[in-house]
C-alpha cells in the first residue's frame, strides 16, 4: 500500500510515493519503503512508465545520503575564520533572530540598499515548492537583487526558443521507434538513463545509434559510431550536414515550404560549409561528416524516423546558443517532425505550465525592479565595489539548493569573494560543503524524503508529486519553512507566508492537473500530441520552425545559425595547447553525492583523462599526479591515460568538492566566467589548459 503519513503506527513496512529531486532529465517516480519511521529502501516506481522500476545508482543510495553521519541536523554558527569549517551549535531562535537582524538592517536603508541582499540557488532540488516558491516570496518582499539562474542551460534554452519557440520537442518514449538516433553532447548512460532504455530498444529493433561527443563516453562505447569532434565545433558540423542534405537533395521540400521560415537564407549559409571546411574546424574527417549526412538523409529518402537527443554539454561554450540553433534546424530539413519518432529533444520543460506567479508572488515587489546578478559571474560580482551604475556591493548572501564555491566557474575568485569578512552569508544545506564552510550560519534543510514537493521534468512530460516519507531528522526544516520563519522574524505579515507546503503543491498547477491522481499514483501524464509539429504549429511568433529569427535580428545578433568559435579555441594558445572539458563523474550529480561513501569509493579520486599521444610528449603515465593549469589557476589530480580522451582534449571529470581535492581545489579553478553567445550562460567546456607532471608526487 502507498501511505503518506510518516508517523503511522510501528509494524509492517509501508511504501510512500515520491519523486527524484535532482537535476536530471529523467525525474523518476520513487517508492520509499519505511519501517518504524525509518526509510530502509528507495526504489523506482514500477507503475510509472518512464521510471519502470529502475533508478540510477546514485538515487538508489538515497537512504545512505539521508542518514549520513555527517548530515547537518542543527543550526550552526561560525566560530573560526571563513573557510575554516569551524562552527558551534545554536538554537533556531538564536540563528533566525540574528539573521533577521542582519538582513533587516540592510533592507531598512531603502530599496537601493536592499539590492545588497543576494539569493543564490539553482537545482539542488528541482521541485517547484522547495526551490522558488516561499524563497522567492521572501526575497521579493525584501526587494533583494534578482538572480539570473544561468549556470546550466540558458544558452541551449535560448537557442531552442529562437528556433522552435520554446523548450519543446519530441516525446522521449517515441525514441524507441526511431531508425536513426543521434545522441549529441550527451552521456546518456550516466545522465539520462531512462532515455537510454528507449534508445536500446530502438537499437534492438535495427536502429543505428551515433554518438557525437568530444569524449569517448560510456554511451559512445555502446553506439555504432562515435564522432569525436573538438569542443565547441558542433555548429560547424551541423552546417556541414545541411550542406550535404542540400547538394544531394535529401530534403523534404514540402515541409520546408509549409512549416519553416528563412529557408533560402539558411540554404545559402549552409552551402558555405562543405565537409572539408567543417572537418578542419571540428578536428574530424570529411568522410565522417559525409557519412553522418548520408545516414540522416537516408531516413528522409526511405520515409523513416530520425531522432536527435541533444543534451546540455554541447552548449557550455561561447557559441552554445548558435550550436543548438543549428542542430535544431536539422529535423525540419528532412521532415523528421512528421513522425512521432522523429525530430529532436533537448528539453521538454516547455510542455509544462505551472502557475509560477501564484507560487512566487512577484506582486510582493510592489513595483520595485531590483538589479539582476548572473550566477555564473558570482566570483567577480562578490569582489565588485559599489558603483552608481551597478549599485551597492553585495553585503549579504543567502545560498540554498547550490554549492557555488565548488560548482561556479573560476572558483579562486568565488572562494575569495566568500571569504570577505564583511560579507554576511547564510547557507541552507544537508552537509558542510565547500560553500557551507564559508557561512556565518548553516541552517539544516530537509532531504526529499522529509518534505512535500511537486515536480515537472525536462526529459518527459509527466507531473510528479513528492510526499514526505519520514519525519525531518534532527532539527532539519524544509526550505519553505525556513523562509516562513525568517519572514516572521523580519515582521513580514502577508498571509502568503502562512501557506502550507501541501497548499503550494496544489496551487502549482491548479485545476490543470488532477491532484487526487497525483496523491493516488504519484504522477499525472499530460494530454499532449504524439507528433507535436507534424503539421507545423511551432510555438514561435510565425508558427514555423524559424531558421531566420527576427527576434535575434532586433537584438543586433545574427538572425541565422552560425559557427561561433570558442573564447579559447583549440590551437590558439602556445602556452595552453590542450582543450579541457569537465563532464560529470558517473557516480556524482554536479556536486551532490560526492560525500556518499559508497559512491565516492566507486568513483575513486579526482582524475584527468588524457590521450596517450598527449601524455607521451609530457612524460605522463596513468597514476601520476599532474598539474592542470592556465592563467586562472592550478588544479592537481591523478592522470589516467585513456582512449576516452581524444588527442588535443583532456577530460577533467567533476565536480568534486574542493576540500576533497589533492590541493584543496577542483576543476573549476580553471574554468572561466566568460558567457555564451546568447542566454548569458556558462562556458565550462570552453577552456584551454596545459598539463605537467609533479615529479615528487608520482
Amino acid at each position: 500500500m502507498h501511505d503518506s503519513n510518516p508517523t503511522s503506527a510501528p509494524g509492517a513496512p509501508r511504501e510512500v510515493l515520491g519523486a527524484c529531486p535532482h537535476d536530471c532529465p529523467d525525474t523518476c517516480s520513487l517508492v520509499t519503503t519505511v519501517q518504524d519511521g525509518v526509510a530502509i529502501r528507495v526504489a523506482g516506481n514500477p507503475a510509472h512508465p518512464h521510471t519502470g522500476g529502475v533508478l540510477c545508482t546514485k538515487v538508489s543510495r538515497y537512504p545512505e545520503r539521508t542518514y549520513h553521519p555527517e548530515r547537518v541536523l542543527h543550526p550552526l554558527k561560525r566560530t573560526g575564520p571563513k573557510g575554516s569549517g569551524q562552527f558551534e551549535r545554536v538554537s533556531w531562535e538564536a540563528a533566525l533572530t540574528d539573521i533577521a537582524r542582519r538582513l533587516g538592517a540592510i533592507a531598512a536603508r531603502g530599496p537601493d540598499a536592499a539590492q545588497a541582499i543576494q539569493p543564490y540557488s539553482y537545482a539542488g532540488t528541482m521541485g517547484l515548492v522547495q526551490s522558488e516558491s516561499m524563497a522567492s516570496r521572501f526575497f521579493h518582499a525584501l526587494g533583494a537583487s534578482f538572480l539570473h539562474r544561468s549556470i546550466c542551460a540558458t544558452a541551449g534554452g535560448e537557442g531552442l526558443a529562437q528556433t522552435l519557440g520554446g523548450k519543446v520537442g519530441m516525446r522521449v518514449e517515441f525514441f524507441a521507434e526511431a531508425k536513426l538516433i543521434l545522441i549529441w553532447g550527451s552521456n546518456s548512460i550516466t545522465s539520462n538513463l531512462h532515455f537510454w532504455r528507449y534508445a536500446q530498444l530502438a537499437k534492438r529493433n535495427g536502429a543505428k545509434l551515433i554518438c557525437i561527443d568530444p569524449r569517448k563516453s560510456e554511451t559512445a562505447d555502446k553506439c555504432h559510431e562515435h564522432i569525436a569532434l573538438l569542443p565547441g565545433t558542433d555548429a560547424a558540423l551541423a552546417l556541414a550536414v545541411m550542406h550535404e542534405l542540400i547538394v544531394h537533395d535529401w530534403l523534404d521540400h514540402d515541409y520546408l515550404e509549409r512549416h519553416t521560415l528563412g529557408w533560402d537564407a539558411l540554404r545559402e549559409r549552409a552551402l558555405q560549409w562543405p565537409p572539408a571546411r567543417a572537418a578542419a574546424v571540428c578536428g574530424i574527417s570529411a568522410e565522417q561528416i559525409a557519412s553522418l549526412a548520408r545516414d540522416y538523409g537516408a531516413c528522409q529518402q526511405r520515409g523513416e524516423p530520425a531522432a536527435i537527443r541533444l543534451n546540455y554539454g554541447m552548449q557550455r561554450v561561447h557559441g552554445g546558443g548558435n550550436a543548438v540553433r543549428a542542430v535544431a534546424c536539422l529535423p525540419a530539413l528532412i521532415g523528421a517532425w512528421r513522425h512521432r519518432a522523429g525530430g529532436l529533444l533537448l528539453s521538454s520543460s516547455g510542455s509544462f505550465a505551472p502557475d509560477k506567479t501564484a507560487l512566487q508572488r512577484p506582486d510582493l515587489l510592489a513595483g520595485r525592479t531590483p538589479r539582476t546578478i548572473n550566477m555564473v559571474t558570482i566570483g567577480d560580482d562578490l569582489l565588485r565595489p559599489a558603483s552608481p551604475t551597478w549599485g551597492p556591493a553585495i553585503e549579504a548572501l543567502v545560498v540554498y539548493d547550490s554549492n557555488p564555491v565548488a560548482v561556479a566557474p573560476e572558483s579562486a575568485k568565488v572562494a575569495a569573494g566568500f571569504a570577505r569578512e564583511d560579507l554576511f552569508t547564510v547557507v541552507l544545506e544537508h552537509f558542510q560543503t565547500d560553500t557551507a564552510d564559508y557561512a556565518d550560519y548553516i541552517l539544516p534543510a530537509t532531504t526529499q524524503l522529509e518534505h512535500w514537493d511537486i515536480h515537472t521534468s525536462y526529459g518527459h512530460t509527466d507531473v510528479l508529486l513528492n510526499r514526505p516519507a519520514i519525519a525531518p531528522r534532527g532539527e532539519a526544516k524544509p526550505n519553505t519553512q525556513i523562509f516562513r520563519e525568517l519572514a516572521a522574524h523580519m515582521g513580514l505579515t502577508d498571509p502568503c507566508f502562512a501557506e502550507t507546503d501541501e497548499a503550494l503543491c496544489r496551487a502549482a498547477f491548479g485545476a490543470s492537473v488532477d491532484f487526487e491522481l497525483l496523491l493516488r499514483q504519484g504522477f499525472a501524464p499530460q494530454a499532449l500530441p504524439e507528433a507535436p509539429f507534424a503539421q507545423g504549429g511551432f510555438p514561435t511568433p510565425s508558427g514555423r520552425c524559424e531558421f531566420f529569427s527576427t527576434r535575434l535580428q532586433a537584438q543586433g545578433l545574427d538572425a541565422l545559425p552560425s559557427y561561433v568559435p570558442n573564447h579559447e579555441a583549440a590551437g590558439t594558445s602556445a602556452a595552453y595547447p590542450l582543450a579541457m572539458i569537465s563532464p560529470p563523474a558517473r557516480n556524482f550529480l554536479n556536486s551532490s553525492f560526492v560525500n556518499v561513501a559508497s559512491l565516492q569509493e566507486s568513483e575513486g579520486e579526482p582524475i584527468l583523462e588524457i590521450h596517450a599521444s598527449d601524455a607521451q610528449v609530457r612524460a605522463i603515465q596513468s597514476g601520476d599526479v599532474v598539474r592542470v593549469f592556465n592563467r586562472r589557476g592550478e588544479y592537481r589530480c591523478k592522470a589516467v591515460v585513456s582512449a576516452r580522451a581524444r588527442p588535443g582534449v583532456v577530460n577533467g571529470l567533476g565536480v568534486w568538492w574542493r576540500k576533497l581535492g589533492l590541493a584543496g581545489t577542483n576543476v573549476n579553478q580553471l574554468t572561466s566566467q566568460a558567457l555564451t553567445d546568447m542566454g548569458q550562460g556558462p562556458t565550462f567546456y570552453d577552456c584551454l589548459v596545459e598539463v605537467a607532471g609533479v615529479p615528487a608526487l608520482r
